[in-house]
């Protein structure tokens, strides 16, 4: 009874699955565009325009990310990211507020309308009806996750493969400027001596050496393998706030309220753990939000699986927490709580 109710679920969602796969997989390769204009072609104008008047990269990016760009800064994944090179950027696609959202509106949507949502719609007593004990509801619904998370999972990586097959190697387009530099001459006088000097800068030769090719070549590289490590957080974030929302959703009577505190719990969340990347005064909120262990660029970039709790104590590491263990820890402890508050509650009359 159990598969047969999973394949129904399966049926239920299918149209909807396809289509968030869709997204996940188009966002990346737009992406990966994104990243080609911006490292490619952007990046090498900015740090001629940055040369030209002796600023470091770090100058540069201080300037970018000054005030209000700070914000900006920290939805792109804070100081640690370097716009200049490739992986960095493509990155930032993991982590993108869009991306983020639409992993969080398949989870509350889904999981919505697992209990309250058939509740609602007064199906629940015809699904009870039938020989199946509430406990294999809740384990059908969480075999329905186990099915489509690595099926979202795999699209976004299938789009970063796709994007990187089609754009790959980016090729570093120096800047043509048509604008002209007026030329600066000095006349120097010493007695009945006149010498004509022309100005240092304009002499200096224009564009990027052999060296610095190589450089941005290197900083150009792009690898997709790298990303399969951020697949697992991923799932993770997708299956906690499944899991959430379960549990709210095991309590509720209609979807509509049980989607309205699910969106309101992760929004808060999500701006916490934000306020909390911008103000130390705020950090040592960031830890109780399921948004500070999902951080696919420290997978992607250092293959680092760990949190420190650093915020809580004072900047140094405090332990080291595996994100993933967090995430699946948190989705697996709410459908424990659904489960419990399910097989426990009396189940209004359908209206």
């Amino acid at each position: 009874m159990t598969v047969a109710l999973v394949r129904k679920l399966l049926r239920d969602v299918r149209w909807p699955l396809l289509v968030v796969m869709l997204l996940l997989a188009a966002f990346q390769c737009l992406w990966v565009k994104i990243t080609q204009r911006t490292s490619g072609e952007l990046i090498p104008l900015f740090l001629g325009l940055a040369s030209a008047q002796k600023l470091s990269p770090v100058d540069l990016e201080g300037i970018l990310f000054k005030g209000p760009g700070k914000i900006m800064q920290t939805l792109m994944g804070g100081e640690a990211i370097q716009i200049e090179n490739a992986m960095h950027m493509l990155s930032i696609g993991y982590v993108h507020p869009l991306m983020q959202t639409i992993f969080c509106i398949w989870a509350i949507g889904r999981a919505s309308g697992a209990i309250a949502g058939e509740i609602d719609r007064g199906t629940m007593e015809l699904l009870l009806a039938q020989p199946l004990a509430r406990s294999r509801l809740i384990l059908a619904q969480l075999l329905l996750d186990a099915t489509t998370i690595p099926l979202l999972c795999l699209s976004l990586w299938a789009g970063n493969w796709i994007g990187a097959w089609a754009i790959t190697p980016i090729q570093v387009e120096e800047p043509h400027l048509n604008a002209v530099v007026p030329k600066q001459n000095y006349l120097l006088e010493i007695g009945p001596f006149k010498l004509r000097l022309e100005d240092p800068v304009t002499r200096r030769p224009r564009g990027l050496t052999d060296a610095d090719r190589a450089a941005m070549r290197e900083r150009l590289r792009v690898e997709p393998i790298h990303f399969a490590r951020a697949l697992v957080v991923v799932a993770g974030l997708i299956f906690a706030v499944c899991g959430i929302t379960m549990w709210l959703s095991s309590a509720g009577r209609f979807r509509w309220r049980v989607l309205g505190f699910a969106v309101f719990l992760m929004l808060v969340q999500f701006l916490v753990n934000l306020l909390g990347s911008m103000w130390d005064e705020a950090a040592w909120l960031r830890p109780l939000t399921i948004f500070y262990y999902y951080q696919p660029q420290q997978l992607i970039l250092t293959g680092d699986w760990c949190v420190t709790w650093s915020e809580w104590n004072g900047g140094s590491p405090l332990v080291r927490l595996p994100m993933p263990a967090v995430l699946f820890g948190v989705g697996l402890l709410g459908y424990a709580l659904a489960l419990w508050t399910l097989v426990r509650r009396d189940l209004p009359a359908p209206l």
